[in-house]
């Protein structure tokens, strides 16, 4: 595909998938063994697959590597492809060479040849991925709630039900929560995949071989609103996913959570930043962080903003966008929307007086919402007068990117 000082770029065989393994164990000093742990080996095996694994070559040896998957998510109410970046490494004899650079730019080239015009990834380096162009997008909230700050609802008419962690309840559950919440996977069958591997305490505790349990909430109907999968260990209860979609359910599963205290001290839990776990417990004293999660990149300015949900139905504005990576999304976007029918193009030169200066990244967390223009402004994030900031902040959606899942 291309080549490099006597190595070469092309997409990674199955064959070679002992050399990707490797690769990743030597990157993140991981203990993964082929013959061990075979069920992780067969669920990357399937990712090679479904997604596109491309790297760079010494000779038969793999020295570098980046996996892209096919995702969807949730951008406002519009379903966007998305190109799920992961199982990126490079030996470290071969860094400094812009291995990685090149392969992040062939990825986003496959990604914008099949529609996928925006990338998530969980970063390793924040600053990294920054000059890649990606940026924060979601944040997620770890906590501890003591036995004695357990909440306990009154009159909640529903029922609690433990069943298998593939349970039909659960999907139809997350598939109505994805549909109706902005920044959301749309999970397809990589990422439930994805959810049953994943062990977010693994770093945290040493036992991470207890078995992952779910519970559903049932309304009076008998329609599942909510879900939990947790893992209970050395008397603490762990939230490794917490759903609902009613507030009703959400008392129920919490009451579920609550049921336990003869069992365990704490609940230890994760969850979206735009949880206020504290603040609906009635002991708000709770240990909580909040950090930055996932990060977003825009692959394709001008096919991303064709589907974007605009909040005014006239308005016109330019964004002057800097991508340092790829070619296609530098230059000037006229975006014009008249009656609610928006038309974008590419043009050349620069009106000052409606024009927005911000580079791909800036773009990225404001389109999603993360930040709002007038903070980015008051950063030096972007540019632009006042009157086209205030246009701006009117015409773009409100809501933070809600995002739980991980790949």
């Amino acid at each position: 595909m291309s080549q490099r000082k006597g190595l070469i770029m092309r997409e990674i065989r199955m064959d070679e998938m002992v050399q990707s393994i490797d690769l990743l164990n030597y990157v993140f000093q991981m203990s993964m063994s082929i013959k061990k742990d075979r069920s992780f080996v067969s669920e990357k095996s399937r990712q090679f697959n479904e997604g596109h694994a491309l790297g760079w070559f010494d000779g038969d040896q793999l020295v570098s590597q980046i996996l892209s998957l096919p995702f969807q998510v949730n951008i406002y109410g519009v379903p966007y492809e998305m190109g799920g970046i992961t199982a990126i490494g490079t030996y470290p004899e071969y860094s400094k060479h812009g291995l990685m650079n090149q392969l992040i730019k062939e990825s986003l080239k496959i990604m914008r040849e099949e529609g996928r015009y925006i990338s998530y990834l969980f970063p390793f380096s924040i600053p990294y991925y920054r000059k890649k162009g990606w940026e924060i997008m979601s944040d997620i909230v770890e906590f501890q709630v003591k036995d004695t700050q357990f909440p306990n609802y009154k009159e909640v008419p529903g029922k609690i039900k433990r069943v298998d962690t593939r349970s039909e309840d659960l999907i139809s559950v997350y598939d109505r929560f994805a549909k109706r919440t902005h920044g959301a996977m749309i999970r397809n069958s990589i990422a439930w995949n994805e959810k049953f591997h994943e062990d977010y305490w693994e770093e945290k505790f040493v036992d991470t071989d207890v078995e992952l349990q779910a519970a559903v909430y049932y309304d009076e109907d008998d329609i599942p609103q909510a879900y939990m999968y947790y893992r209970i260990m050395e008397e603490n209860f762990y939230i490794d996913e917490i759903i609902y979609l009613t507030e009703e359910s959400r008392k129920g599963i919490w009451n579920f959570v609550s049921a336990h205290t003869s069992m365990v001290y704490n609940v230890y839990g994760k969850t979206t930043g735009n949880e206020p776990v504290a603040f609906l417990l009635e002991d708000s004293e709770i240990i909580q962080k909040v950090s930055p999660y996932f990060m977003a990149r825009i692959v394709d300015v001008e096919k991303f903003l064709e589907r974007y949900s605009f909040d005014e139905p006239d308005f016109h504005i330019r964004f002057v966008v800097k991508d340092r990576l790829v070619e296609w999304n530098n230059g000037t976007f006229d975006i014009e929307s008249v009656a609610g029918k928006v038309k974008i193009k590419k043009v050349n030169d620069v009106d000052e007086a409606i024009s927005v200066h911000l580079t791909i990244q800036t773009l990225v967390t404001m389109l999603l919402g993360y930040k709002r223009p007038k903070y980015l402004e008051k950063i030096e994030r972007l540019q632009g007068n006042k009157e086209i900031i205030a246009v701006l902040e009117d015409i773009l959606p409100v809501g933070i990117p809600t995002f739980v899942d991980y790949f």
